[in-house]
């Protein structure tokens, strides 16, 4: 029973992760019906953002919450503008041409992240300080659970459920969800639809780079090609939960994890790429609208 408690606590910490990088793919989805591939990048982008200020910059060596706010809040803000930058010069000019083009162009950015990445901060791996947050814990049996993983989870389950409550009890979450159901009404109700769709960009973009900060301060290390298996794997994780479905996307994100941190267990690393991606091609072939399915009216 130890060891499963243990894979259990790994996955969930792990599959909250993915469940905010997949959020972001799932609110950008549910108003514009696009898959956005740089989203995973968008996470390391936010990693290495976190690094620069952590290391580079000195914060390391600042009481420990401040350092953590800073870490945290500038790379969500940095993130967002590339995301918008994004969206206006390379999927805007598309919106209203074929899927295709944007799909091409959201691959595209992808690989444009990837590489202004390794200009930025070179090919070599790069290290969080590994004493950030206290390595001690609590024992539940025979599982140690660190204070990291306890942190971790909690901000992530706060970020997710902030993202539930903007969503559904503001104003601006209200035109998100109209969006999500027709963009011509929303218009024609007054709705700012320009501004809405940035807003996603931005929310999702956010997402991303706190879980790139949690992925580097869970596995010290990073490297710019870390978002394109992130990114993957979350965009599993949201086809999973039923893509454009928030609540589908943190339950799928949460799944991905524990699959992964079991199938590492019980059987081989080399076989987490195996199960994940044969989840995803299962779902397609069988539910492609995923476990909680695609609400049309209450997408958002």
């Amino acid at each position: 029973m130890g060891p499963f408690l243990e894979y259990t606590v790994i996955g969930l910490t792990v599959g909250s992760f993915y469940a905010l990088v997949a959020l972001g793919y799932t609110i950008v989805y549910g108003i514009l019906r696009l898959i956005n591939f740089a989203q995973g990048d968008l996470s390391m982008v936010g990693a290495f953002l976190g690094w620069t200020l952590l290391v580079s910059f000195g914060l390391e060596h600042l009481p420990i919450y401040l350092a953590l706010v800073v870490a945290f809040v500038v790379p969500m803000l940095g993130t967002a503008a590339v995301n918008l930058g994004i969206l206006q010069f390379a999927y805007k000019p598309l919106l209203k041409r074929s899927l295709l083009a944007i799909l091409i162009t959201a691959l595209g950015m992808s690989i444009f992240l990837q590489n202004s990445a390794q200009l930025i901060w070179g090919g070599a791996i790069q290290a969080y300080p590994p004493n950030l947050l206290p390595s001690s814990g609590i024992f539940i049996g025979d599982v140690h659970l660190t204070y990291v993983q306890i942190g971790l989870v909690v901000i992530s389950l706060l970020l997710m459920g902030g993202l539930v409550a903007f969503v559904q009890s503001t104003t601006l979450g209200t035109a998100m969800r109209a969006l999500a159901v027709d963009h011509d009404a929303a218009r024609l109700m007054g709705i700012n639809v320009d501004q809405v769709i940035r807003l996603a960009f931005v929310l999702g973009a956010m997402l991303a780079a706190a879980s790139g900060v949690m992925l580097g301060i869970y596995y010290v290390q990073i490297q710019f090609t870390m978002g394109f298996l992130l990114g993957l794997r979350a965009f599993t994780a949201a086809v999973l939960g039923g893509i454009g479905n928030i609540p589908g996307a943190m339950a799928g994100g949460m799944l991905i994890g524990l699959l992964e941190a079991y199938t590492t267990g019980y059987l081989s690393g080399k076989w987490e790429d195996v199960l994940v991606f044969g989840v995803l091609i299962t779902v397609l072939v069988v539910k492609p609208t995923g476990i909680f399915g695609e609400r049309v009216a209450e997408r958002m």
